[in-house]
């Protein structure tokens, strides 16, 4: 049977309540956490650190914190823009990527300073079909781009022998959205070589042995390509972490695979706001509001709603809020936080409700919950290792960790 790991995704040092639930998932015998030099911009790092400051070094000895490195965004773009890294890729303008062996120990070296760290258990390339996407942009020939592909990956995996010798880390891998790809697809990353890969590069190095030890790709009960490369990784001594047991990608849309209850404190607060932006100054509050409250059931999917409200809705508020004086702006924005809590519960009951329906075929023998059906299905599955879930709060920590009882 499977086990959990605590997904530190959204995870921040500055939320006392994710600091909490990894507390409680350390109490609760958790023997992995999961973690990105990006996640939260080195937040994620610092908030395991803060964690483990308050147990023994027995117990957190016993905790394998696996951590990646790849991206280069927030504080790394700026560094980045100021003295540039090697061997980038450009994707977009706000994300770019490297693997080269001079990024692979800068990152480390920071990656164990916001840890709190001498040595990591577990490092891996995050992602590094981002060079496959942006050559598959550019028209890059598939032998081609897969030959520098596998070069970039063994220039990685050299750095990676070399800081296993140099005792900064312990292992290494690869955690690759292209493994769960169907093979027929142009971003599909073989994964057969990369054995002969590690040990080409432990030799290069002079280690006995290679120290490759780790694939983190995403399944689930609707993504199952993955499989594949599961049962290829346990077949060959390698363990397997899924990522994204929830959030699943399918024909061509996402779902959150989990059942939501309806918010009964949703009304009282949309009432409560709409009655005080019920005036001439506050009319595109109240406008806004309407909006809101009239299409709270037409999200795709809860990530959908997070995207619009960090890009939207957030930034309307701001501008409304304008007219209003400093004193009650502040009393204002206490409200509007109330209502926004509320109103993501009630825009995660309508997707849950509207899941149900688009996948009753797929859940049609489920008698527990979505999130729950969809864990065993993995819980069950021989060839994966551990399951990473995202557990922000304390209460989240004891439902999924109950389910190996």
């Amino acid at each position: 049977m499977s086990n959990f790991a605590f997904g530190t995704y959204r995870i921040s040092d500055q939320n006392p309540q994710h600091i909490a639930a990894l507390k409680e998932a350390i109490n609760s015998g958790i023997s992995m956490i999961d973690t990105s030099s990006n996640y939260m911009n080195g937040g994620a790092e610092r908030a395991i650190a803060l964690a483990f400051r308050e147990f023994d070094d027995d117990l957190i000895d016993n905790i394998e914190v696996v951590s990646k490195f790849g991206y280069i965004q927030n504080e790394n773009m700026q560094r980045h823009l100021e003295t540039p890294f090697d061997e980038v890729v450009e994707y977009s303008p706000t994300c770019f990527h490297s693997i080269s062996q001079t990024f692979i120990q800068d990152q480390l070296t920071h990656t164990l300073s916001r840890l709190e760290m001498q040595t990591l258990d577990c490092y891996l390339i995050h992602n590094p079909e981002y060079y496959l996407l942006d050559a598959i942009n550019k028209g890059v020939t598939k032998d081609d781009r897969l030959d520098e592909m596998y070069k970039r990956l063994f220039d990685a995996f050299m750095a990676l022998e070399l800081e296993v010798k140099n005792g900064r880390i312990k292992s290494y891998g690869i955690s690759s959205n292209s493994f769960s790809k169907p093979r027929s697809s142009e971003e599909f990353l073989p994964y057969e070589d990369l054995l002969t890969l590690a040990e080409d590069a432990a030799q290069e190095v002079g280690n006995e042995v290679h120290s490759f030890t780790t694939i983190e790709l995403p399944i689930n009960i609707l993504e199952l390509d993955g499989l594949k490369c599961a049962s290829w990784s346990h077949e060959n001594g390698l363990r397997v972490l899924v990522n994204r047991p929830l959030n699943a990608q399918f024909e061509g849309l996402m779902y959150r695979l989990a059942d939501y209850d309806e918010s009964f404190e949703y009304y009282n607060h949309f009432n409560e706001l709409m009655e005080v932006s019920d005036n001439q100054i506050l009319r595109p509050l109240f406008n806004l509001l309407e909006q809101l409250d009239d299409n709270k059931h037409k999200f795709g999917w809860i990530g959908d709603y997070d995207t619009f409200l960090y890009g939207e809705i957030i930034s309307h508020i701001k501008t409304a809020l304008e007219v209003v004086e400093e004193e009650n702006r502040a009393i204002m924005y206490n409200f509007i936080d109330m209502f926004l809590a509320e109103y993501r519960k009630m825009v995660a009951y309508e997707c849950s409700k509207m899941t149900r329906v688009k996948l009753k075929e797929n859940f049609a023998e489920c008698t527990l919950s979505m999130q729950e059906c969809a864990l065993r299905f993995l819980m069950q599955r021989e060839s994966i290792d551990f399951i990473l879930v995202g557990m922000r709060k304390p209460s989240y920590v004891n439902e999924i960790m109950s389910l190996l009882d």
